[in-house]
């Protein structure tokens, strides 16, 4: 009996281990902040997309990025005329944006896409420096 418990606990396992590879297999990959901040410091050829209004980037931005606003008419438009050979790292203000314009990139063959889950907000809150206007 125990033998079968051991071999039913070590296929969860293999399962649960190729389903979380599977989930992060794509051209979006989720980052937190610390990994996004030390990600964006080593690669210099990458472009960092702030997604917030005018009015939200008053208040700061990641030094580097460039600011794209989500929430315009013309956004998507914005976003396809992008190189989508260069890697993009996305951020917005809480992580919603970001997210949902990461995977509007995947799906119009973007090759490399880092999405800042939970956005400028953590940025902020762990004290990461920031850029005023």
């Amino acid at each position: 009996m125990k033998k079968y418990i051991l071999i039913f606990a070590a296929l969860i396992t293999i399962e649960n281990t190729a389903f979380s590879q599977a989930a992060n297999s794509g051209v979006v990959k989720n980052l937190s902040a610390d990994r996004f901040k030390a990600i964006i410091a080593y690669d210099k050829k990458g472009v960092i997309l702030d997604l917030r209004t005018k009015d939200e980037i008053k208040n700061g931005f990641i030094k580097g990025s460039v600011q794209l606003d989500f929430l315009a008419k013309d956004a998507e438009q914005q976003i396809d005329k992008l190189d989508k050979n260069i890697t993009y790292y996305v951020y917005c203000a809480g992580g919603g944006r970001s997210a949902e314009a990461a995977a509007y990139m995947e799906k119009h063959n973007f090759k490399s896409v880092y999405n800042f889950e939970l956005g400028f907000a953590e940025w902020e809150k762990k004290g990461f420096p920031i850029e005023k206007q």
